[in-house]
């Protein structure tokens, strides 16, 4: 059978139907520096923004599948601001999975949901002394107006139902976990610099992501941080 781009569907292929929050449109082959690489391309049947899910390696359902789910970050990965770890994240994921298999999920959720515009201003206010929620919250906004349905659509699609989550928001290891899916969190933390410090720290005490600090403030070694938490079930607090 042939997909909507010309090529073979892939051999987990999800039968689409009218209430799958996303649509798969492409896939296509791509060299890169973290190895060879398959792209599949997806579009939001409700508001029309595209994600990808970049897949390292064959996918076997019956394994857990490293994966990680990454919002863009323009200002990180194109102009290497350091005022995040976003570049950090998403080159140790793909590095991860470039030696080992898995896959990450490019979500176009630029700026936790608010946009690249917004998110400009939001550094702006930062610039005045507001920490990233206070900023998000000056503007109107929630602390984070990100979802994740698309991405269980995505790993649905791909015929993932057990995944080792490489992350520190619990918010993410909650939303795979109540769609089903059988959820392993691996700590993804990366070192931090004085740009980002305040921005990390309050991402831990105001936003709840599980990041550790040592006795000077910055994040612990990550080596001992990268170590899996625990599977996760729905209810559980964090």
């Amino acid at each position: 059978m042939m997909d909507k781009g010309g090529n073979h569907a892939h051999q987990l292929h999800l039968i689409e139907g009218s209430d799958d929050p996303v649509r798969f449109v492409t896939k296509a082959e791509m060299p890169t520096i973290f190895g060879r690489l398959t792209v599949y391309g997806f579009r939001e049947s409700t508001t029309g923004k595209e994600h990808l899910a970049v897949v390292a390696g064959g996918i076997d359902g019956r394994k857990r599948i490293d994966v990680r789910i990454h919002s863009e970050c323009l200002t990180g990965e194109v102009l290497g601001s350091l005022k995040c770890d976003c570049r950090q994240q998403l080159e140790a994921a793909m590095r991860r999975i470039g030696r080992r298999g898995g896959v990450v999920l490019y979500m176009r959720q630029e700026g936790r949901g608010i946009g690249l515009l917004n998110k400009l201003k939001a550094y702006a206010l930062q610039e005045q002394g507001h920490d990233t929620v206070e900023a998000n919250h000056l503007l109107g906004f929630a602390d984070d107006l990100r979802s994740y349905g698309s991405a269980v659509g995505m790993l649905r699609f791909l015929g993932i139902s057990k995944v080792r989550l490489l992350t520190n928001n619990p918010v993410k290891v909650r939303a795979l976990a109540e769609a089903g899916i059988d959820v392993v969190r691996k700590a993804h933390q990366q070192a931090s610099n004085p740009f980002n410090l305040r921005y990390l720290m309050t991402k831990a005490m105001k936003s709840g992501h599980l990041l550790q600090f040592g006795s000077d403030r910055s994040p612990g070694d990550p080596a001992r941080a990268d170590g899996n938490s625990g599977a996760y079930a729905p209810g559980q607090a964090g």
